[in-house]
């Protein structure tokens, strides 16, 4: 009954409401991103949705137009270099997420839920598989999100991800309570910049191990 109903016109509600409240905002973020780096101020990428299937993601582009695509910041060496001054910006309050509230509001996205990976990021795809955590909409955040973010290894990621999805399937009530606590502990994460690592993922377990990356 959560999942299915009243999630999607939560969904539905707060990101129309977004989209109204922060449409000026949002130009402006595009002009002061165009300013920056000439180009386009969104980005689509293809991204996994519920059930595998793909979709095209938005986000403002914080990185600038000769950054090689489809490939996760992880994986770039030396990513900070591709990054942009507002991007730069953007990246530390996450408002280079802003864009998937048009996600969120033609039904692609939630508001809370595992972050949608990418198309060829085989690895986690196939780490969700084992906790059904591909089997539910994809979110602007979610647990992981509040647990570590960058700083978690993939397979952690993808266990945490099946927590919330175990919480979301076992009653509406549990599913609605898991979804307030990824709320207000986004915000929380957001102010306090938690778990941001450009470029790093895995970060807690290399610290752990005595190696601190770059």
């Amino acid at each position: 009954m959560y999942e299915k109903y009243i999630k999607r016109l939560l969904d539905l509600i707060l990101s129309g409401i977004g989209i109204v409240i922060l449409s000026f905002p949002m130009a402006v973020i595009a002009i002061l991103i165009k300013i920056d780096d000439p180009g386009p101020a969104l980005f689509k990428q293809k991204r996994i949705k519920k059930d595998k299937k793909t979709f095209m993601l938005l986000k403002y582009r914080s990185m600038k137009m000769s950054t090689p695509h489809d490939i996760p910041t992880h994986l770039l060496s030396d990513p900070e270099q591709y990054i942009t001054k507002t991007g730069g910006f953007l990246r530390k309050y996450s408002l280079d997420e802003l864009p998937q509230i048009f996600n969120i509001f033609f039904g692609n996205m939630s508001i809370i839920g595992p972050r949608p990976a990418l198309w060829n990021q085989d690895d986690l795809i196939a780490e969700r598989d084992k906790y059904g955590a591909n089997d539910v909409k994809p979110g602007l955040t979610g647990l992981a999100q509040i647990s570590g973010r960058d700083e978690l290894e993939i397979s952690e990621k993808a266990r945490i991800d099946g927590e919330y999805v175990k919480a979301l399937k076992s009653g509406s009530i549990n599913g609605m309570f898991m979804d307030i606590k990824c709320f207000f502990g986004t915000i929380k994460s957001v102010l306090k910049h938690d778990g941001v690592v450009e470029g790093g993922t895995g970060e807690l377990h290399k610290i752990h191990n005595g190696v601190i990356a770059k």
